[in-house]
């Protein structure tokens, strides 16, 4: 896992070496072990390492030449390599930086067993599938990754094209802009607009889709010129220009499979443990957030059992507030397979606290509470000593578990509801003009038909915009923030194109969801109790904010970003009665979004108070 940055020029002069100095520094968290940097013609990329596989000769970039046998260039591991030095950007020499994990490497070898490897990085295989498939190379992975190619050797305006290339369900970040330069390309948006490339100036309508929906959707982010690379897409450019693009889609074609009810249980079995053995691939120790619930207790079990030593398990509990503590399931479930387990407090102090360090590296912003408990869940696991955490997302969006998907299914007389049929700040009378905020959910629509049952629409239309730009995106930078790796077994796609292919009535049946699993869990280790009702994941963020919501009301109000887009009254009345329903989620949105405003837009740092931060701001 790293952080992965570059531009190709336009005018096909070298790169700026500020910019890239400035992509380094600010990408820096993602890759503390070390730093490479790439110059070659009109291309610069930097790479800052985390270092989880072939810790020795790992260093990127890494190069390739022109034959199938040909070795991985000898001066691969050099930190620095700049025109004139061997193998940068040489004719013939083809040019790699990655951040992610391929997890079939060791089978891809064996695929290239004529090939000369000069390292045992998983990174080093899709040079040589890109030699033998060109920019269909993705293809081939299975992994998470943001992987940029340089080939020197193609290109029809002036030598040298470029392809950058994202995992098909969005795991791994990648951003880039088209600016007057050429087109620059990072792990980060921050690192774009710390390069001096981008003005953080923000989309407002897709601000108030962030303040509705608590994430953004497709290809644009909350930041004018700066989007997306979309998940399974591979990007060609040439000569600072985009011209060519591709995408690879996550989930299966058509409908439901043809599975025997009788067999299902053996092949999740199977399939789940293959998973679970390449998601532990690693050269540094591992371990795994568990929260008590269905995903995280299948993911524990198989741990163990695949495991010679206890696994390491970390759990959050919200000491003294009023919400489901889940930490006696969980601690069951760690102690019935001989986990190492740490229970890791979260109170309201810690929330005033990390809220401000959270929003900070949440740069492509997600209001999702959930960020608070994994930032310092993170701290902890590194503390420990861990660089790997294997975690739970994706179970639910591939074997049904949320209660909207039950709740859309139902006739509308029997409380069926579209899911996000309103959004959080809906009746409230707080924007200044909210129409259009949903063009975004739009695109989803595509994700029906093909034979598919309604409910493999509702977990594809998650897939499609939920799963990568909320989800994902709040594992990958709480965790990077702190230098550790997060890896989600469930949405491996050998485990994902079997989980959402399964019957309709594998997945919800008796007013459950994730029925295949439970069942499987229920054999497994019956003390994680899977058909019991669980009351889901909560943070009790408003809770904390109604406490002190006559303070925040007015410092929320006059900060410059909420006050474009809401009506400051209506904004200091919501946060006097944050304790009322619906309320706590439109001021928890309301105040997170405040923060990053003021950390991403207005430049200001954060500091350890929620509310002076805000006071700085007002």
């Amino acid at each position: 896992m790293c952080g992965i940055a570059g531009i190709m020029t336009r005018d096909g002069r070298p790169p700026d070496e500020a910019v890239l100095r400035h992509f380094g520094e600010a990408l820096a968290h993602r890759g503390p072990d070390g730093r490479g940097r790439y110059l070659a013609g009109d291309v610069g990329m930097v790479h800052t390492r985390l270092a989880i596989i072939d810790l020795a000769t790992g260093d990127q970039p890494l190069f390739a030449g022109t034959g199938s046998h040909d070795p991985v260039h000898p001066d691969a591991a050099h930190h620095e390599l700049a025109d004139g030095e061997p193998g940068a950007g040489d004719d013939g020499w083809i040019a790699l930086i990655a951040n992610g994990e391929i997890y079939n490497h060791v089978e891809l070898r064996d695929r290239f067993t004529a090939a000369a490897f000069a390292t045992q990085s998983d990174c080093e295989p899709p040079l040589h599938l890109y030699l033998a498939h060109g920019p269909t190379f993705a293809e081939h992975l299975r992994g998470m990754y943001a992987i940029a190619i340089h080939d020197p050797r193609h290109g029809s305006d002036r030598p040298g094209r470029l392809l950058l290339a994202r995992d098909p369900f969005g795991i791994k970040p990648l951003y880039y802009a088209e600016v007057d330069q050429g087109l620059a390309f990072a792990s980060e948006p921050q690192a774009l607009i710390a390069a001096g490339l981008v003005i953080p100036r923000p989309r407002p309508e897709v601000c108030i889709e962030l303040l509705q929906l608590q994430f953004t959707t497709g290809r644009e982010t909350v930041f004018s010129g700066i989007d997306r690379v979309l998940p399974g897409e591979t990007l060609k450019v040439e000569a600072g220009r985009i011209v060519a693009r591709h995408r690879q889609e996550a989930l299966p074609e058509g409908g439901i499979g043809a599975v025997d009810d009788g067999d299902s249980m053996g092949e999740l079995d199977r399939r789940l443990a293959d998973s679970v053995l390449v998601h532990q691939r690693a050269d540094v120790p591992y371990g795994m957030f568990l929260s008590g619930g269905i995903d995280s207790s299948a993911l524990l079990v198989m741990m163990a059992r695949l495991n010679d030593r206890p696994v390491t398990a970390f759990t959050v509990e919200f000491p003294g507030a009023a919400v489901a503590d889940e930490r006696d399931r969980a601690r069951a479930v760690a102690h019935a397979v001989g986990a190492e387990h740490v229970e890791v407090g979260f109170d309201a102090d810690d929330f005033w606290r990390t809220l401000p360090a959270v929003a900070a590296c949440m740069d492509d912003p997600a209001c999702d509470y959930a960020t608070l408990p994994s930032y310092k869940l993170a701290a902890t696991a590194r503390q420990a000593g861990l660089k790997v955490v294997l975690t739970g997302e994706g179970g639910d969006e591939l074997f049904g578990g949320y209660g909207r998907y039950r709740r859309a299914l139902r006739p509308r007389l029997l409380g069926g509801r579209p899911m996000r049929a309103r959004g959080a700040l809906d009746g409230l009378n707080l924007l200044r003009d909210g129409a259009g905020w949903r063009r975004g959910t739009a695109p989803v629509a595509g994700v029906a038909g093909n034979g598919r049952s309604a409910l493999q629409a509702l977990e594809a239309a998650d897939c499609a915009d939920w799963l990568p730009n909320d989800l994902l995106t709040k594992l990958d930078r709480c965790l990077m923030a702190h230098g550790v790796e997060g890896r989600v077994p469930f949405i491996d796609p050998v485990l994902a194109a079997f989980a959402f292919r399964l019957p309709d009535h594998l997945k919800v049946a008796r007013g459950l969801g994730k029925w295949l699993l439970r069942q499987w869990l229920a054999t497994s280790l019956p003390e994680a109790r899977p058909f019991d009702r669980k009351q889901g994941f909560t943070v009790p963020v408003a809770e904390w904010i109604a406490h002190r919501g006559r303070q925040l009301g007015p410092l929320v109000a006059a900060q410059p970003g909420v006050a474009e887009i809401c009506h400051p009254a209506a904004v200091e009345t919501l946060f006097r009665h944050a304790d009322s329903r619906g309320a706590g989620q439109a001021a928890w949105h309301l105040l997170f979004f405040a923060l990053w405003h003021s950390c991403h837009v207005l430049g200001q740092q954060p500091s350890e108070d929620a509310l002076e931060t805000l006071a700085a701001a007002a």
